[in-house]
């Protein structure tokens, strides 16, 4: 998730026509449709149209206006022609450009993180190893993004911002704790989740089903959700690691009134902590917003570190949500779309994006560029130990029946870890290896 989240519509188009080209167009609208002009950029100036898609909300109006102009200008053979779309329903769209029957095919389209897989496994999209290993910097790109588009070393997605969870804590509460520094490590973080949960106070609000949470936990252990051998994949929450992992979860859930069988937005976690007597919670940042609009009194009185780590020199694994930019193998400029990608990923559109969105920029040597956004800094140590979900075409499936969740209240409420986990396993094992 993309954790950051999604969504169905037809495509508004938001580019910055050339005049020269509209006059063109308006020549022909006698003899010819406008789409069929359209199509083709502008003929008399020998341009060719890139069709850029990009999904809803992960962009500004603004930006998109400045990045087109910008663009057009420093290539003026190009139209550069971008489209919105909505999250729901986006996987038909996109395979149907990739296999070729879509009424509106796309040059370059942005994507899920965890939805490359998928894609990959059609077949359908243009390998991108040679540019990514010549000319986008891919030594330093967030492993989240870049590990889902990439299979046996052919990278197929371009990482383009991430965003992940941090913990987000009333500073008040905090300060009457006695608790003057945010914790760097587990155990500072436990005994100050300790110190903070009393009376009708909680010292964090963890649900018991929030397993993206648990998911950074096992990988800080060591362990995986689920791993390939032989050609198949198994789960691997019975893994010993694993395992420690979900005991940790257990120790800090404990830590507040969480509900055991239920996860983070039910109720919404949001508008927990904005009764005004929750220390933490695990969350994007964005969610601040939503927390102040809950209880304007709050305002300016949160604050977001990095989920700790186990040692105070490295931060806590994340699950990172975000999206790549792929291209599918039956653009008809393919050049241009390169041209596209490296417009968007180069440091400086890099910086504009996270610093209008408050993202993550794509590689770890752009950190420093969201040092004075608050919640986006406190993203960025996760980001660069970020992870994604096992890279299986079929892990969707996996969350829809999410057999992870069960496993975690069973746990919770007293049940055997062992034989919970081994259940929960062979479920993910029999989704992702099933024929069908």
């Amino acid at each position: 998730m993309p954790i950051s989240s999604h969504l169905r519509s037809s495509p508004q188009k938001v580019t910055l026509l050339k005049m020269r080209f509209l006059a063109v167009c308006t020549a022909l609208a006698a003899a010819t449709a406008l789409t069929g002009c359209s199509q083709w950029g502008d003929p008399a100036a020998g341009q060719q149209k890139v069709t850029l898609w990009l999904m809803k909300g992960s962009a500004s109006e603004d930006f998109i206006a400045a990045f087109t102009a910008s663009f057009e200008q420093e290539h003026p053979d190009v139209d550069l022609d971008v489209r919105i779309q909505e999250w729901t329903g986006i996987g038909d769209k996109v395979n149907a450009v990739l296999d070729g029957t879509a009424k509106e095919p796309a040059d370059v389209i942005e994507v899920g993180n965890t939805q490359v897989a998928q894609y990959i496994e059609t077949g359908g999209l243009s390998e991108l190893t040679l540019e990514g290993l010549r000319e986008w910097d891919s030594k330093h790109w967030l492993k989240g993004l870049a590990e889902p588009a990439s299979v046996n070393g052919a990278q197929y997605g371009v990482p383009w911002y991430a965003a992940n969870r941090v913990v987000v804590y009333h500073k008040d509460l905090f300060a009457a704790a006695g608790i003057k520094t945010p914790p760097r490590n587990r155990q500072e973080w436990i005994q100050a989740t300790q110190k903070l949960d009393k009376g009708d106070q909680q010292g964090i609000y963890l649900a018991g089903q929030n397993w993206y949470v648990l998911a950074g936990f096992v990988w800080d252990e060591g362990g995986e959700l689920a791993i390939e051998t032989g050609g198949r994949w198994v789960g691997t929450l019975d893994d010993e690691k694993a395992l420690a992992g979900m005991q940790f979860y257990k120790q800090l859930q404990a830590l507040g009134d969480g509900p055991e069988a239920a996860d983070e937005e039910t109720p919404p976690q949001s508008q927990v902590f904005a009764r005004g007597q929750v220390a933490q919670i695990i969350a994007p940042p964005g969610q601040a917003a939503e927390i102040e609009a809950a209880n304007p009194a709050l305002k300016g009185k949160l604050g977001f570190f990095p989920i700790p780590g186990k040692t105070s020199d490295r931060a806590g694994s994340v699950f990172t949500g975000g999206s790549d930019l792929i291209i599918p193998e039956r653009t008809g400029n393919r050049k241009g779309a390169v041209d596209v990608i490296t417009a968007l990923v180069s440091e400086k559109w890099q910086t504009e994006l996270a610093r209008t969105m408050s993202y993550v920029p794509n590689k770890t040597t752009l950190a420093h560029v969201v040092e004075g956004n608050e919640g986006a800094a406190a993203m960025a140590p996760g980001a660069a130990q970020g992870r994604a979900t096992p890279t299986s075409a079929r892990w969707a499936e996996v969350e829809a029946k999410n057999p992870i969740k069960p496993y975690m209240t069973a746990v919770l409420t007293g049940q055997d870890p062992q034989q919970a986990a081994r259940a929960a396993s062979e479920e993910i094992g029999r989704v992702l290896s099933s024929d069908r």
